[in-house]
């Protein structure tokens, strides 16, 4: 029989209000009644489990009975759960509790805890960064060190050709950079050797020399297409400007260019406009390069995708 005395009563309302406000404060007793009122819920709802588990009714049963055995059964769950309970608030309890959690101790408030994360945290980024920073260091000297070989290897070249266009010899450089990815791009054959070939000069019908069949990206309507097609091959970058100013000053279609030759921009763009690229940006990534700091400080070098090749039949 219920010990009423020393029970809460489920009808209660004021006790119930009482328990919300306190609960706000999240005090240890607060916590504790509201721990021991969900394990009365939990029971509440396992004796109704077990009422309606019942195979058939009973012959004195009816509307007023099961009223009363609900009742009844309400404050059994609050009585369950009273002084010792079943065990199920004290596990609910420690999980309410702050002072229980497992990485925050009595000693040390949440704010200290997510900082201590933080610190651990960045700790660990430096670590990495310090093992990342000499690969980075590394991989940007050897990005300079391979421009300023390239720039430094074509300028003699360049600066012979660009007096007989009338160009800087900047340009004829840049528009190699762009060509072979500055340098490390430039055609090969197919038993590997070098064709020399800066400016990715196709071989056309009044080419005699070594040529070079490979896959090639062409803007045609303004759909890029990869084509296969043939490039010369020289035996050196000297053959290889040699033969660009050739290619320059006898085709007819760069005349317009040539008169140009003073004007680095205006070169360019007649360049392209005679269809020397299908590429409908190519004068515009030239300038670029051109204008950067790389050719002439050996800066940085600019993020270049090999262009869309000569269109130079």
């Amino acid at each position: 029989m219920l010990n009423v005395d020393n029970a809460a009563v489920y009808t209660d309302f004021n006790s119930l209000a009482k328990l919300k406000n306190e609960a706000k404060e999240k005090t240890p007793d607060s916590i504790k009644e509201v721990a021991k009122q969900f394990e009365s819920v939990f029971v509440g709802m396992m004796l109704k489990s077990m009422r309606q588990a019942k195979l058939a009714e009973g012959i004195l049963d009816n509307s007023q009975s099961d009223f009363y055995r609900d009742m009844y059964d309400q404050q059994l769950s609050i009585h369950l759960s009273g002084e010792h309970g079943m065990g199920l608030a004290d596990v609910i309890e420690r999980q309410l509790s702050p002072d229980q959690s497992v990485a925050v101790t009595k000693e040390q408030s949440i704010a200290d805890y997510e900082r201590r994360n933080l610190i651990l945290k960045a700790a660990k980024n430096s670590r990495e960064q310090s093992a990342i920073n000499p690969i980075l260091k590394s991989i940007s000297i050897e990005k300079n060190n391979s421009v300023e070989e390239f720039v430094n290897q074509l300028r003699p070249y360049a600066e012979k050709a660009a007096k007989k266009l009338g160009v800087d010899a900047n340009v004829l450089i840049a528009q190699a950079a762009l060509e072979t990815g500055w340098g490390k791009s430039v055609i090969k054959a197919k038993d590997g050797d070098n064709s020399h070939n800066l400016f990715n000069i196709k071989a056309d019908k009044s080419w005699l020399g070594k040529q070079t069949e490979v896959e090639t990206l062409e803007v045609r309507n303004g759909v890029a297409k990869k084509e296969m097609a043939g490039f010369r091959s020289y035996d050196s970058y000297q053959q290889s400007f040699d033969d660009y100013v050739h290619f320059i000053k006898t085709n007819p279609r760069y005349k317009t260019a040539i008169k140009m030759a003073e004007k680095a921009e205006r070169y360019m763009h007649e360049l392209q406009q005679a269809g020397y690229a299908t590429d409908p940006n190519y004068a515009e990534k030239v300038m670029k390069i051109y204008n950067s700091k790389t050719i002439n400080q050996h800066s940085e070098p600019l993020v270049l995708n090999q262009s869309v090749t000569a269109d130079n039949l």
